[in-house]
């Protein structure tokens, strides 16, 4: 029996949506997208959970019925036919007047149709809402992102006897992939921006690293063609070069983000002396991160280094492809909130989980940098991060 989200937890997140649905005058929330799905249900079977502002939720299967039923405690009911599904709503909830969705990720044409649900109702975007009360985390939760950073040491402990002369990224990381999928990693690596999309991290070196691609990253990679344009690729890892190992895995669907860098004999002091400036606003930023401080003040403290560093135009990549952030939330999505950025300026809280990523980019050279997971505490931040900062060395 596959393990069950505690039903306390899954309790405890409905009454707080709840309480916020109150506070935003919605009568109700409605739910397909998978992670809302799955964060207040228990159970990522295909199908609607509606979330009354009072009152027991439904969750309405298309398929699987039979597995909804086992994995959460709500009520579950057939989906059935569309064109009849909205006359069960209206008489189970009564005429919602104002109800939420999750616009930023539901397709218009999608949209579209669940509004005919409730054709007399207003339909609101809610999803930075939600996002928001998902960024604070339960015990439950940290266990999890705890446990997957153990499992992520693991395999950097492991990586000295995969590095060789020769290698290429594509068998570095399948070597990753491996150690990862056989305990378990669930292999499907959630995104909620638009078109970005991962798979297993940036395992890359030397100048493909340095590469400028699509995803909102402060690294390229070549990727396997120009159909897949970033990550790990066929070219081969020379000595010297660094090797940015920037990874994540998942335990419960629940995501760590961790860098550590490595390199098959010595790294250049030119590269050893970015790593150590990149640690070095790793440690600024763990003193600052405390509850209550504004979630861009990180950033903009990061940038006040790299210019001081004089290394403004590589930081978090070059040119018109820098990305313009610090770091981003984790858990069931790998962009969650908060986000370190310019411009947003909530205020860090107790529970929050983030993984912080200052990196260096310099092209036809390489790629370096450092990133921890991190959980927001009373006294600041906390790595969930276990894993030495050591760059990792093999002869």
């Amino acid at each position: 029996m596959l393990q069950q989200v505690p039903v306390e937890d899954v309790q405890r997140r409905i009454q707080l949506l709840q309480a916020k649905l109150k506070e935003l005058d919605l009568d109700g929330v409605l739910l397909s997208q998978n992670i809302g799905v799955y964060y207040y249900s228990g159970s990522m079977q295909n199908g609607l959970l509606l979330i009354p502002q009072s009152g027991s939720p439904c969750f309405y299967v298309k398929k699987s019925l039979t597995r909804a039923s086992q994995e959460t405690h709500l009520e579950t009911e057939e989906m059935g036919r569309f064109r009849e599904l909205g006359e069960r709503l209206r008489a189970r909830f009564g005429s919602l007047k104002k109800v939420g969705m999750e616009l930023d990720v539901l397709p218009y044409s999608i949209a579209t149709r669940y509004r005919k649900l409730f054709p007399n109702a207003e339909m609101v975007d809610c999803s930075w809402d939600l996002r928001l009360l998902r960024s604070i985390k339960s015990p439950y939760e940290l266990t999890q992102i705890r446990n997957a950073a153990q499992i992520v040491n693991d395999v950097l402990l492991q990586l000295p006897s995969w590095l060789r002369e020769g290698i290429t990224e594509l068998e570095l990381a399948a070597n990753i992939e491996h150690f990862f999928r056989v305990r378990g990693n669930q292999n499907i690596y959630r995104m909620r921006g638009y078109n970005q999309e991962l798979a297993l991290g940036m395992v890359s070196s030397g100048a493909a690293a340095a590469s400028p691609t699509y995803f909102d990253g402060p690294a390229g990679g070549l990727g396997v063609s120009s159909a897949s344009p970033q990550g790990a690729g066929k070219k081969t890892i020379a000595r010297g070069e660094p090797i940015l190992v920037d990874i994540s895995t998942i335990v419960e669907g629940y995501i760590v983000d961790q860098t550590r860098m490595a390199v098959i004999g010595a790294m250049s002091p030119k590269h050893q002396d970015a790593y150590q400036k990149a640690q070095a606003i790793l440690r600024e930023v763990e003193e600052l991160g405390k509850p209550g401080i504004p979630w861009q003040d990180l950033y903009l403290r990061s940038l006040e280094m790299v210019k001081e560093f004089g290394l403004s135009e590589h930081f978090m990549g070059y040119g018109q492809d820098q990305a313009k952030f610090l770091g981003h939330g984790v858990g069931l999505e790998l962009d969650e909130v908060p986000i370190l950025a310019k411009g947003f300026t909530q205020a860090l809280e107790e529970g929050m989980v983030i993984a912080i990523e200052p990196k260096f980019t310099f092209p036809g050279e390489g790629v370096i940098g450092v990133e921890n997971t991190y959980v927001v505490t009373k006294e600041g931040l906390q790595s969930l991060s276990i894993s030495s900062e050591n760059i990792i060395k093999a002869e």
